[in-house]
């Protein structure tokens, strides 16, 4: 992409982890950027990071996905002050685990809301600045980046709402390609195995986190996605970890 491209991107779930990860990428590749998460002082620090580290603007609002209000206010805040948008990195969620025959339903409602119904409603209000940003660069298009999980693509015991949403997310991405990419909007879900970040803590005594995929392995496909035409459609990346049979997170 040639540095006079004006390039924009709202990421969720920004302030730490994969989100903070790509957020950093793009600043560094010049992006302005929309960032979102729930705790305004941090945010607000990562967003002078931001800045330090290249990008034009940096736009922080701070809110939960499960807020249909905070959504609005996110999406409002990119078309005010950044305009087109050329990626939506659809990175917030929430890790739950429990067995079908017992899990609380009220986790179950929040779970949906922050892994499945937040993003579609965050890709709903943020279409019509998508399909502005591939207008300005037909060559390019605009991107939607997901981070789903291997636990959407194979079944794995006690992750039943947790996978369930990741696979909703998938679904969602494949959709809008057969109905966007025509357009120059089209979308990837990535579905890593775990990956070393505060949310994956809960697990070290089963999958340390020397076994665990490095934050920088997705920010890697990330970038690669970013810059591709708009003719090439890669609907889903499955990200395995070293030393198992590719079927587990």
């Amino acid at each position: 992409m040639s540095g006079g491209e004006n390039r924009t991107a709202l990421v969720t779930g920004a302030s730490r982890g994969i989100g903070l990860g790509i957020a950093t990428r793009l600043a560094q590749s010049g992006y302005s950027l929309t960032i979102t998460a729930r705790d305004p002082a941090r945010l607000d620090s990562v967003a002078d990071g931001l800045r330090a580290a290249g990008a034009p603007e940096v736009v922080p609002i701070a809110g939960d996905m499960a807020d249909e209000t905070d959504i609005a206010r996110v999406t409002a805040a990119h078309a005010d002050r950044l305009g087109p948008m050329t990626a939506l990195i659809l990175n917030a969620g929430v890790g739950t685990a429990g067995e079908i025959g017992d899990f609380p339903l009220r986790r179950f409602d929040k779970t949906v809301a922050v892994n499945f119904r937040g993003p579609f409603q965050l890709l709903q209000e943020s279409l019509p600045l998508l399909r502005a940003g591939a207008a300005a660069n037909p060559g390019r298009g605009a991107k939607v980046i997901a981070l789903a999980s291997i636990t959407g693509v194979y079944a794995e015991q006690g992750l039943a709402v947790y996978g369930a949403t990741k696979a909703a997310l998938i679904s969602m991405a494949a959709t809008l390609n057969a109905e966007e990419s025509g357009r120059g909007v089209c979308a990837t879900t990535i579905a890593p195995a775990f990956v070393d970040t505060d949310m994956s803590a809960w697990t070290h005594e089963q999958v340390p986190p020397g076994a665990m995929l490095e934050v920088n392995d997705v920010v890697e496909v990330v970038d690669a996605l970013l810059r591709l035409s708009s003719r090439a459609v890669i609907p889903n990346i499955i990200m395995a970890r070293a030393g198992t049979d590719g079927y587990r997170a």
